[in-house]
């Protein structure tokens, strides 16, 4: 009986050791300053300005520039938490990732933070383009489909798609107001990048999206 309950104990050690462990290895949250709302730069300025560019400079972007982006991105706009995206239904089924040379990060649109996802430098992992690598940043749009509850097969493929391309419309706008190269992706080896992010398998990976500062 004693040797019972020693091996429980130990397996109940052994199992918050792991646990410890674990979230160690997650990089630390990030609060995000408060988003600046005062841009100068027009929308028709934005629109004439927006384009694609595969070519980033390697430094990493400022923290209140990468909150104003997230901000811009599907950030929480009004009181009621609706965001700067629309979403179908308001499932607001599309979580964005940021994935830097530190780590990755999900963007915690109600509290604007980053939690941490994963250690490491996973910027490769997130397109099949030579420049992921290199450029300063990586956002991954993922459709959570548990929160499309009634949605049929097509049309919850629909909607996400649909979704994560307002949410990238929106970093376009912003990169182009605020100077920054972007461009938006969809080849990527999504089983391997869903692993090193540690998603379930009802998250889908729809797009990936690398903003930076233009390359000199």
């Amino acid at each position: 009986m004693r040797l019972l309950r020693a091996g429980r104990l130990l397996a109940v050690v052994v199992l918050l050791w792991a646990t410890a462990a674990g979230a160690a290895e997650l990089p630390p949250p990030i609060d995000l300053p408060k988003p600046k709302l005062d841009a100068s730069t027009t929308l028709v300025q934005a629109l004439k300005a927006r384009k694609s560019s595969r070519e980033f400079a390697p430094a990493s972007l400022p923290l209140q520039t990468l909150s104003d982006l997230l901000w811009a991105a599907c950030g929480v706009n009004r009181e009621d938490g609706r965001r700067t995206a629309p979403s179908a239904k308001n499932w607001q089924e599309i979580d964005v990732y940021v994935v830097v040379r530190e780590g990755a990060y999900l963007f915690d649109a109600r509290a604007h933070a980053l939690r941490g996802v994963a250690r490491g430098d996973f910027r490769e992992a997130t397109g099949t383009q030579a420049f992921v690598k290199e450029a300063p940043l990586n956002l991954v749009f993922v459709a959570d489909l548990s929160r499309m509850a009634g949605a049929s097969g097509p049309d919850r493929d629909a909607y996400a798609a649909a979704d994560a391309g307002f949410v990238s419309q929106n970093v376009y706008l912003y990169a182009a107001a605020s100077g920054l190269s972007t461009v938006v992706r969809g080849s990527v080896d999504r089983p391997a990048l869903a692993k090193a992010l540690g998603l379930r398998p009802d998250q889908r990976i729809v797009l990936a999206q690398t903003v930076g500062l233009p390359k000199p």
